[in-house]
């Protein structure tokens, strides 16, 4: 998940930026050119990369007069006079832009100079997945082919690496980059749009997406930020390999994460959920890419009774496992999202996230007698560098409670009631 600095909060739409250089764009995303890629004759450049953004040349005499408008609000964002500058709109979401230029004369008679309105059909748009995470990357995806599909753009996604084959088979109509690979591809000069998606924690002036994310989900937050129904849907994924890897039936398992808030901290908890699964006669395959992980003097090991499939493998391997599983079992982490990704019924147990924060599954677990949703709560900024970050109470007896009072009964029941359901 990816945590982005935010521009000054001064700039609000009312006022949008008027600059000689490029904006930064705080890593990991691709910067845009420093000059907007589109002639529009007399030296006027143009270009949505990272906004709406206007180059105009200084004239020898007279003015510009530059109007950006929300073409579905029929709003006028930002409407001034300058002899020359660059005009950059403040938010970087979505939006049909109309842009209007006219050149002013120095006896005041004016001439349009420009008219443009935001059509990305048939144009080079560029959509950046940052992180490397899985569940987010699983989760924003289907919202970048849902764009592709209603604006007919040339959809270039940049990804990371490890999601090419899982997407690349399924979505031949969306051209599949690297980072590393797109910085050097000549098309950088070509791109008419250009939309990052991520979790912006400090964006209090929604400046890089149009609400929270903490109040839409995780993964409809690139719903908005794409301007294209928020409604969830899973990904295609296509893998090489599609035969069952065992024969027995077989129920898979992850039980490890990223912080110990996301794990299921009730002390018995996997155990008893392995002896269950196993009386029902199932063979219990733990995926997680660690057998233990933790920090410090708090580790997480691999249940006992599971079988160890554990290990740096493909994701499509994952997947491989997945899809013929009868159950998944696990947590708001990657895992279940690739398991929803799939097909294969989820349990999903979390309480440091509400669950409008995931897909939607009938057998989401969580208990509204405990603490909960911290994750979702803005007034509590997630620390990724604090492998045991508890906001509300941290140091106490409370600490995790949100997982801690999911009982093992309550997780059997819902693992009973997902393998006799149709």
């Amino acid at each position: 998940m990816s945590k982005d600095n935010q521009p000054p909060a001064s700039q609000n739409e009312t006022a949008p930026v008027v600059q000689q250089q490029q904006v930064s764009v705080p890593n990991p995303y691709i910067l845009p050119p420093d000059v907007p890629t589109r002639d529009a004759g007399q030296g006027i450049r143009f270009d949505f990369n990272w906004g709406a953004r206007v180059l105009l040349p200084k004239m020898p005499e007279g003015r510009w007069r530059a109007t950006l408008t929300d073409l579905d609000n029929s709003t006028i964002i930002f409407q001034g006079e300058l002899e020359e500058g660059h005009l950059s709109s403040t938010k970087k979401f979505f939006i049909r832009f109309a842009i209007d230029v006219e050149r002013i004369a120095s006896d005041g008679t004016t001439t349009k100079a420009l008219r443009h309105e935001f059509d990305a059909r048939d144009q080079y748009v560029l959509v950046q997945l940052p992180v490397g995470t899985l569940g987010d990357t699983l989760g924003w995806f289907p919202y970048v082919a849902r764009f592709a599909e209603e604006s007919g753009a040339k959809v270039i996604c940049c990804l990371s690496k490890v999601f090419i084959p899982l997407f690349e088979a399924a979505y031949p109509d969306i051209k599949l980059v690297t980072k590393a690979d797109f910085e050097e591809s000549p098309l950088r000069s070509q791109i008419y749009a250009t939309y990052n998606i991520g979790l912006f924690f400090d964006d209090a002036d929604n400046i890089h997406q149009p609400c929270d994310f903490r109040y839409v989900g995780l993964h409809r937050t690139a719903g908005y930020i794409l301007g294209v129904d928020p409604a969830e849907a899973p990904p295609r994924i296509l893998i090489e390999d599609d035969t069952r890897p065992i024969e027995e039936p077989y129920v898979c398992i992850a039980t490890q994460a990223s912080a110990q808030c996301k794990y299921w901290n009730n002390p018995g908890g996997w155990l008893g959920v392995v002896a269950f699964l196993k009386q029902r006669g199932y063979r219990v395959i733990c995926i997680d890419q660690k057998a233990f992980n933790g920090t410090g003097i708090v580790w997480n090991q691999i249940p006992n009774g599971a079988e160890d499939q554990t290990g740096d493998r493909p994701l499509a391997e994952r997947a491989r496992w997945l899809k013929h599983a009868d159950l998944f079992v696990g947590l708001s982490s990657g895992l279940s999202w690739l398991a929803w990704a799939t097909g294969t019924k989820t349990v999903l147990i979390s309480g440091f996230t509400h669950p409008n924060n995931e897909f939607h599954t009938p057998w989401r677990i969580i208990s509204w007698h405990a603490c909960n949703s911290c994750w979702n709560d803005p007034r509590h900024q997630f620390n990724h560098n604090d492998f045991l970050w508890c906001p509300r109470h941290a140091n106490t007896e409370r600490q995790f409670e949100c997982s801690k009072l999911i009982s093992t009964d309550v997780v059997n029941k819902n693992i009973a009631l997902a393998l006799d359901a149709q």
